[in-house]
């Protein structure tokens, strides 16, 4: 049994936060940490105090974590950003909430005595004889301290004090990784051994000039000495004190949403029954109405967790390449309860989510295809577009010298534009299906089937057009044209002029999924000029859907991807490797850029994408990926790739990215395709070895082992590989929720064809028993071979 955390969060929006420039504004973004590793940096909102950001992550956590922060920084163009505020949120709290925090959180000033990070590595022994006594501590070795120089480094030294006894060590200078191997010993007078007192060891920064900074402390009580006379470990360094939370609210609040989740994942073998019934419930063989496992999992969901649940069930389904089969038993259930077409998959149904999470998870490089070219066009030419008269500001639209425009110049010039850009969009559409992956093309072809059978009066000819339309428009397309960010069709927001324009395609575009049925009915009767253009493109779109559904239903055969196959580009994109070879006189020189291609076997490179000299590095030989400190190269977004040879020899390349979250999200897809060899390292150098010793922990040896400890933490997207294992735990847990419900509906259930006597709800009960022994079989395992590791 293995265990598995993830960590969702999604930054939603700030308020009321304070102008840090002389405009009475700010330029806000947040940076997102683990522990001390910044894993995520949403896009800056310029000059706005309230900023939207909308951005969500995933991660996965095989090691676990303390604490998740959020630091609200003020971007500026010259000089450093200003820290506004920060949110910090320990484990526990987070975990104690099982629905998990959805709620505005006040931000509290940032302190550099609570901003500690790393351990240290400490052997305290406790020694008595008939003449005295002392406690001795042994101090080894720091790792990953606060950098407090502007070097990005510090000057460490540690402090043990017990009572009014105290010790130094010396001081190591630059570095955030210190290595003393120091022993300090401190006389105790005989009551002294019977207090109850606290052994602190303290990490500060020596500075020449002024007050040494704080870099933690550890704090263990002295009866621990009495029971374990010689206690060895590595401490994790806390702050040096608590301050309560600033509840005035002065510095402004974001809004977030966060929630852990911590799995033990059984072998295989055990989901298989569960697996089983799922597969089953698709199955072309008659069943009774309301008699599948799916069809009970659908009512046992709650509106909360529909979503999850849904995308959870695409996943499994397409681990089992069984993805058309589900989605058509879902549309089919949802087109036969609806009884006015003009509501059909209008609700946030199990139908409706699935059809999103699966259009999103099959379709995403498809939409980029389409979609990209033209909303790179859109923020690259910023035009000043409106159409409500009362938005229209004059003042913003100037040409040369001709002065300001009249409101009637700036609506027939926005209309102009609209309608280029309207036609580039649907035309890029219209003339995608070549390029639509094949599954999705099945999928509603089997949904225009079932519509067509359901509403079959002439007056509903239209329905089955309306229903693809609806899905592949309205919440596919408008919304990645809302908000390109969400959609990772670009890196940052779009500024204010921009998403004005964004949001009057996406109106328009919902208009055009909509066949224009609903054109002039509406309040934003200044839309009017574009209805023309719409009605146009509705009769293409019409043709486009039949002949996006004019496909064979075998050629959709969709494999499971439970791995990655070889075949598949991960991620792709232009890097900079740092050149070793040759004299260089400043490093940040010496980064070449390079096109990468990364698959499960191999890790490519070359100066263009056409170009033919490659470089390659085999996925097998990867022992560890890690970022490196911007002290380093004086760069910042350094990786490092360390691979062995077969001498079982250590190379290590540094690539640097363009911005933070490009850097994790190379760090992330590499260790997803090498997660399972055999050569990881458990530690790694974060500096480099330059003049005869390492940058980081300032050892000679190039050969010593890492003085920092490896990392393992993943990104979670919509191009991962499937874990049906995890993916199975999650539907079984809103099984378990639902257990009463179960129960009570099980006297009401027909029985299952194929097993007389015995109804679709009690064979899911019967499953959830068998998985919840299992669990406690495994979970009473452990904890006896962790008593038996203990007692040795």
């Amino acid at each position: 049994m293995t265990k598995n955390t993830s960590l969702y969060f999604r930054i939603v929006e700030g308020r009321n936060l304070p102008a840090k420039d002389v405009t009475g504004a700010s330029d806000p973004y947040c940076i997102v940490k683990v522990d001390n590793e910044v894993v995520a940096r949403t896009a800056t909102v310029w000059k706005n105090l309230n900023p939207f950001w909308g951005e969500e992550y995933t991660l996965h956590l095989p090691m676990g974590f303390h604490s998740l922060s959020f630091h609200v920084m003020d971007e500026d163009t010259i000089g450093h950003d200003d820290v506004i505020g920060k949110i910090t949120l320990a484990k526990d709290a987070i975990g104690s909430q099982a629905k998990g925090l959805d709620s505005w959180v006040n931000l509290t000033r940032v302190d550099p005595d609570e901003e500690v990070q790393g351990e240290i590595h400490l052997c305290l022994e406790l020694l008595k004889d008939a003449e005295k006594a002392s406690v001795r501590c042994k101090v080894i070795e720091a790792r990953d301290l606060a950098p407090r120089d502007i070097s990005g480094t510090s000057d460490p030294f540690a402090r043990f004090i017990f009572n009014n006894h105290s010790a130094e060590t010396s001081i190591i200078k630059k570095t955030r990784f210190p290595h003393w191997d120091e022993t300090l010993e401190l006389d105790l007078d005989p009551e002294e051994l019977h207090e109850d007192g606290t052994i602190t060891v303290e990490v500060w920064d020596w500075d020449m000039v002024g007050k040494n900074d704080f870099l933690g402390k550890v704090e263990i009580p002295f009866d621990c000495l009495h029971k374990t006379p010689h206690l060895e470990s590595c401490f994790r360094l806390q702050p040096l004190r608590n301050k309560e939370a600033d509840a005035s609210g002065k510095l402004g609040a974001l809004r977030l949403k966060v929630r852990l989740i911590e799995d033990h994942i059984l072998p295989s073998v055990y989901y298989q029954p569960l697996i089983h019934l799922l597969v089953e419930s698709v199955q072309p063989f008659p069943q009774a109405e309301n008699s599948s496992a799916l069809t009970l999992l659908e009512e046992v969901t709650t509106v909360e967790s529909r979503q999850d649940v849904a995308m959870t069930l695409v996943k499994i389904y397409l681990g089992q390449g069984l993805v058309v089969p589900f989605l058509d038993y879902l549309n089919t259930r949802e087109v036969q309860h609806t009884t006015d077409p003009n509501t059909l998959f209008r609700s946030n149904s199990l139908a409706s989510k699935a059809m999103e999470q699966f259009m999103k998870a099959v379709g995403m490089p498809y939409l980029h295809e389409v979609l990209k070219p033209i909303i790179n066009r859109i923020f690259d030419e910023k035009k000043y577009i409106e159409l409500d008269p009362c938005k229209i500001n004059l003042n913003r639209r100037r040409i040369s010298f001709k002065g300001a425009m009249s409101e009637e110049e700036v609506r027939d010039s926005s209309v102009e534009m609209l309608q280029d850009y309207l036609s580039s969009i649907t035309e890029s559409i219209t003339g995608s299906v070549a390029q639509c992956p094949p599954v999705m093309r099945v999928t509603f072809k089997q949904l225009h089937k079932r519509v067509e059978e359901q509403f079959t009066e002439p007056e509903n000819e239209d329905v089955k057009y309306l229903a693809i339309s609806g899905f592949f428009f309205l919440r596919f397309f408008a919304p990645a044209i809302l908000t390109p960010k969400l959609f990772q069709l670009r890196e940052q927001h779009a500024d204010t002029r921009t998403s004005r324009t964004l949001l009057l395609l996406a109106k328009a575009l919902q208009s055009v999924g909509n066949l224009g049925l609903q054109l002039g009915q509406g309040k934003e009767q200044w839309m009017e000029p574009l209805h023309p253009i719409i009605r146009l493109s509705v009769a293409k779109v019409k043709d486009f859907l039949d002949k996006l559904i004019d496909i064979d239903h075998d050629i959709a055969g969709y494999p499971g991807q439970a791995v990655f196959t070889s075949s598949v580009t991960v991620k792709e994109g232009y890097l900079h490797k740092f050149k070793t070879e040759g004299p260089q006189l400043l490093s940040r020189f010496a980064f070449k850029k390079r096109y990468f291609w990364l698959t499960s076997e191999t890790l490519t490179y070359a100066k263009t994408p056409d170009w033919q000299v490659r470089s390659s590095i085999p996925i097998q030989c990867v022992c560890a990926v890690e970022r490196v400190d911007e002290n380093a190269f004086q760069q910042q977004n350094v990786m490092q790739l360390i691979t062995q040879n077969n001498d079982r020899q250590l190379h290590i390349i540094y690539i640097q990215c363009k911005n933070v979250n490009e850097l994790n999200q190379w760090m992330s897809a590499i260790r997803k395709v090498s997660i399972y060899n055999e050569c990881m390292l458990p530690s790694f150098h974060p500096g480099t070895h330059r003049s005869g010793k390492w940058t980081c922990c300032l050892q000679a040896d190039r050969t010593v082992t890492g003085c920092s400890r490896t990392h393992s933490v993943t990104l979670g997207d919509w191009s991962d590989p499937l874990d049906p294992d995890v993916e199975t735990q999650t539907i079984f847990k809103q099984l378990i929720q639902g257990r009463d419900k179960l129960r009570s509906v099980d006297k009401t259930f027909l029985e299952v064809v194929l097993v007389p006597g015995m109804s679709a709800a009690a064979r899911l009960l019967a499953v959830i028993e068998d998985l919840e022994r299992a669990h406690a079989t495994f979970q009473r395992r452990e904890n006896e071979n962790d008593a038996s590791v203990i007692t040795n």
